[in-house]
């Protein structure tokens, strides 16, 4: 059976944040697109080698729960996927939570992502 396209988005997203383990730096350059940039939550824009560097230098999940994916095709190989994100704190409370949108490109390596954005979520602290 093969997978839905929310699912194949929401797994790609996910790998990003790898979750239990980590991702290596030519799996991250894999699935960013080449044009790669990012609006973050704080509103400040990053491009794809800052984004990598972060990435790769992370050894450990982080403490984000995602929920509510969405996924909307816009063209025949690009998709929009969005969903909310928090931070769990150590005592199990949800902080920072942002609203997500990230656009991905089917191209000849597959689907990348091109572009994503976290917004705070009205009332986050």
């Amino acid at each position: 059976m093969t997978p839905s396209l929310l699912d194949q988005l929401q797994s790609l997203e996910s790998e990003l944040h790898h979750p239990g383990r980590p991702c290596s730096r030519a799996r991250l350059e894999q699935l960013l697109h080449p044009g790669f940039h990012e609006v973050g939550r704080s509103g400040n824009p990053y491009g794809r080698d800052t984004v990598l560097d972060y990435l790769a230098a992370q050894t450990a999940a982080p403490p984000v729960e995602n929920w509510g994916h969405t996924v909307h095709l816009l063209a025949p190989d690009c998709a929009l996927l969005t969903y909310r994100s928090a931070r769990r704190g150590a005592d199990g409370s949800l902080s920072e939570e942002a609203l997500r949108s990230s656009i991905w490109l089917r191209t000849a390596a597959g689907w990348q992502l091109f572009h994503h954005q976290g917004t705070p979520a009205p009332g986050s602290a």
